[in-house]
């Protein structure tokens, strides 16, 4: 089997090298110190470098100016996104975007996916329900009126949310069936309320009071929600990837040059251990990603569906960070709570992976529920 990344992917990587090389980690207040946001907006200059570069139309098809390359493509650009903590919502657009291109109609797609791979329109997704722990689905009524539909429901920890320019939407219908819905953020009957994330980024609490949203802005077909949840969690799993691998980076290079005793730290038995556990993770994470991710470009089936791995994937994603953090934390020690050292800002953002599209106990539950659907003959 060749598990080698094609010439096209190895050119994102290159490319997302070239865009992320210089952005700095900590160039924002620290959220540890910060009483609200870090920000009040996303870095638009990095966004508008990834335009130029090409990078947030990698995963459209070519008629609307993209690349036509797949999730693996995306993941690996995602994973370098993570090491440096860019503050884009390069996942959420870019799954959006492709969502549309998939299920939208000829009119939207025409419409938007242009200038979404521009960087002209900004995209976002509501995957979190009311609570963050219920289906996102159920917290959004939509029905039929005429040549619109009206949605009903509240969304929390909407990313990015008062920045971006529409909001998609999984709304449950009478019938049972999910549709997605492009909500602008500026529209009658949309009402925006301020949260903050555990990284300190600006979220937004979406309220839905009679919005209506026009048909042809309304995606209603069979595995559109499925498919863009799955797409999102697999690039999740990238991020957290990224991120735990320059957060490991770090912690070699800090206990390199630690002495203790008149010998550096890493050449002691316990924290060499330490540190070779958590590679056991990250190359795990590495490889439950992939599985993922290729299920999800490839369509290819299995013992169980693609959601499945992406369950799999995230478990160790959400789990595997955890521990690199806390191990990367233990093994700096007073240094790593330093707030003018980027290790903390690592560690919070890996929370909000972790957490982001279900945490660990979610993703099991899920599995188990689909291995009891699907016994292994």
């Amino acid at each position: 089997m060749d598990f080698t990344f094609t010439e096209e992917q190895q050119a994102a990587v290159e490319a997302a090298k070239a865009v992320f090389g210089g952005v700095a980690p900590d160039a924002v207040p620290s959220p540890a110190v910060t009483a609200g946001a870090v920000a009040d907006d996303f870095d638009r200059a990095l966004w508008a470098r990834l335009a130029d570069a090409d990078l947030l139309s990698l995963s459209l098809a070519a008629e609307y100016g993209g690349a036509g390359l797949d999730a693996i493509a995306l993941c690996l650009v995602l994973r370098e996104a993570a090491k440096v903590l860019a503050r884009v919502p390069l996942l959420e657009s870019s799954a959006a975007a492709v969502a549309v291109q998939a299920y939208g109609g000829e009119e939207l797609k025409a419409e938007l996916l242009g200038r979404a791979g521009r960087g002209e329109v900004v995209l976002t997704v509501a995957a979190n329900g009311r609570t963050g722990h219920d289906p996102a689905e159920l917290a959004v009524t939509a029905r039929r009126d005429g040549d619109a539909w009206v949605l009903d429901g509240v969304q929390t920890g909407v990313p990015w949310a008062e920045n971006a320019d529409f909001t998609v939407v999984p709304a449950h219908t009478g019938g049972g069936r999910t549709v997605l819905a492009l909500v602008p953020r500026i529209h009658e009957g949309v009402v925006l309320g301020g949260q903050i994330s555990t990284s300190g980024e600006r979220l937004g609490e979406l309220r839905l009071e009679s919005a209506r949203i026009a048909a042809r802005d309304v995606i209603d077909a069979d595995g559109a929600w499925e498919w863009l949840r799955e797409l999102l969690a697999t690039g999740t799993c990238a991020l957290a990837l990224g991120l735990g691998e320059r957060v490991l980076s770090m912690t070699s290079a800090y206990t390199g040059k630690r002495e203790q005793f008149g010998f550096p730290v890493a050449t002691f038995q316990a924290v060499a251990v330490q540190a070779a556990d958590r590679y056991i993770d990250l190359r795990a994470m590495e490889a439950t990603l992939w599985q993922a991710a290729w299920r999800i470009s490839t369509g290819a089936g299995g013992a169980l569906p693609a959601s499945g791995d992406v369950a799999v994937a995230k478990i160790w994603a959400s789990e595997g960070v955890r521990r690199v953090v806390q191990t990367a934390q233990h093994l700096h020690g007073g240094f790593g709570a330093d707030v003018d050292y980027p290790l903390h800002r690592y560690h919070a953002w890996a929370k909000q992976l972790e957490l982001s599209l279900g945490p660990a106990a979610a993703h099991e539950e899920a599995l188990g529920d689909l291995l009891a659907a699907h016994p292994l003959g």
